[in-house]
């Protein structure tokens, strides 16, 4: 009932108006104390609600939600067949899908999100997930040839995001191996690939995408790392604010195109675009395993998605897991 209370609550609050606490109890048959209990937690999510003695809530500003109908419109107008949901809470859009495999998904579905509850980033840590601020949205792939086909996804993927928001917003982000995308030298989305099935069968793929697109100031200060989000790169120049749905939108079409491109002509077709984009090709940078840190030469990636090392004059491919890339600023 709770999770009801809070939905009835987003859907009553987005447009902008005073909304009754005492109407929406009497509507759901619950106490207004179950209401306004609610409104904290929506609150503790992300949503700037205030309370007006004899009007009721508000939200601060107006709330344009996702919208199933919207953006499946705009898939089937361009002959792209997706299924797609949209959740208003969920726990998790990668943990959702790889809850419904193996036959309860069909390649190429999405799942969207206005809030994730337990939103998950590399090597399990959290991903801040504040309420109708960001786009959290997942896709599942098929991999007819196994595990070792999956090479290639956090990057075929970090270039979709690229690509969409080129095509949207004349913003060029930049990419950073193995599943960053960066803009102006600072994180802008994460990716995250889960993989279920065996190393040389079928197997499936879950690719998890977190886009910053205007973050709470409260939720800002939860990210431990330096972060940024698109809104704040619009701005300056114009008015143009983001819609999310036409941004789901457009990285659907996006990840579609670049997965049928792997498809094609494989991985390597994509990295002259990589390179373009890479943050930190042909610099200094040191890569951190545990406490076991080495110093080198970014020289780009490979077909494998492995990220190419130098070092000490020897080129080496390191791969993803627990490995973490950053700058370095010691002479090599």
């Amino acid at each position: 009932m709770s999770k009801s209370v809070r939905e009835k609550l987003i859907q009553a609050l987005a447009a902008g108006q005073f909304v009754s606490g005492q109407d929406i109890a009497d509507e759901l048959s619950v106490s207004r104390a179950a209401v306004a209990n609610q409104v904290k937690v929506l609150q503790e999510m992300g949503l700037d609600i205030f309370r007006v003695r004899g009007k009721g809530y508000q939200l601060a500003t107006p709330l344009v939600l996702l919208d199933k109908t919207s953006i499946c419109h705009a898939l089937e107008a361009l002959s792209v067949t997706n299924h797609v949901e949209v959740h208003t809470l969920i726990d998790s859009t990668n943990d959702y899908l790889l809850r419904k495999l193996p036959n309860q998904v069909e390649p190429g579905q999405v799942c969207i999100a206005e809030y994730q509850s337990q939103g998950r980033g590399r090597r399990g840590r959290q991903w801040i997930s504040p309420f109708g601020s960001h786009l959290y949205l997942s896709y599942y792939h098929y991999l007819a040839d196994g595990m070792s086909s999956a090479m290639g996804l956090s990057l075929l993927t970090a270039l979709a995001i690229s690509d969409a928001i080129k095509a949207l917003y004349e913003v060029q982000v930049q990419l950073k191996w193995p599943n960053d995308v960066y803009l102006d030298g600072v994180k802008l989305a994460g990716i995250l690939i889960d993989l279920e099935g065996q190393a040389t069968g079928a197997c499936h793929s879950v690719i998890g995408i977190g886009l910053n697109l205007c973050m709470p100031e409260q939720a800002g200060h939860e990210i431990s790392q330096p972060w940024t989000d698109l809104q704040r790169h619009l701005s300056h120049s114009s008015e143009i604010q983001i819609d999310r749905n036409q941004l789901a939108v457009a990285i659907i079409i996006a990840l579609n195109r670049r997965l049928a491109q792997q498809e094609r002509l494989g991985t390597e077709s994509m990295l002259s675009d990589w390179f373009e984009q890479d943050l930190f090709l042909n610099q200094n940078v040191k890569i951190m395993t545990g406490d076991n840190v080495q110093h080198g030469m970014c020289r780009g990636v490979n077909a494998q998605g492995a990220l190419l090392f130098e070092q000490h004059g020897q080129v080496k491919p390191v791969y993803g897991g627990e490995v973490s890339l950053r700058a370095d600023d010691v002479d090599n």
